[in-house]
């Protein structure tokens, strides 16, 4: 198998909402774009990160159509957590938890976004 490229797929109520948030505040530039569907890319590599907009029909499987968010958290590994962290609340995003360190040795902090997405940043120390 040659994987080619990997996409993270959330239904949430407003995908602008959420495609403004990380382009913001995490750098992601939109790739592709149409009526509920945003799909952003960022300049460092990793997955690409898709909004979708709750109730669209052409879901599949139409079971699990529901929203993203619950238990979810949309982690991006940085050199600095706690400048990104000074960085991303000076901008105006929501803090849910400021900078700690596991025992195991993840330093992470955690910001909401406007459709309750949990975006956390991570440094291993």
């Amino acid at each position: 198998m040659l994987v080619t490229g990997t996409a993270i797929s959330l239904n949430v109520a407003d995908p602008l909402a959420s495609a403004e948030f990380l382009t913001r505040h995490v750098g992601h530039t939109v790739a592709m774009q149409a009526d509920g569907f945003v799909s952003l890319q960022h300049p460092d590599g990793g997955p690409n990160v898709i909004f979708l907009r709750t109730g669209l029909p052409t879901f599949r499987p139409a079971h699990r159509a529901g929203s993203a968010g619950d238990g979810l958290l949309l982690v991006f590994v940085v050199d600095d957590v706690d400048a990104v962290y000074d960085t991303v609340r000076a901008a105006g995003a929501p803090a849910v938890t400021p900078p700690e360190t596991e025992p195991w040795g993840e330093r992470y902090c955690q910001f909401e976004d406007p459709n309750g997405i949990i975006v956390q940043f991570v440094t291993w120390v």
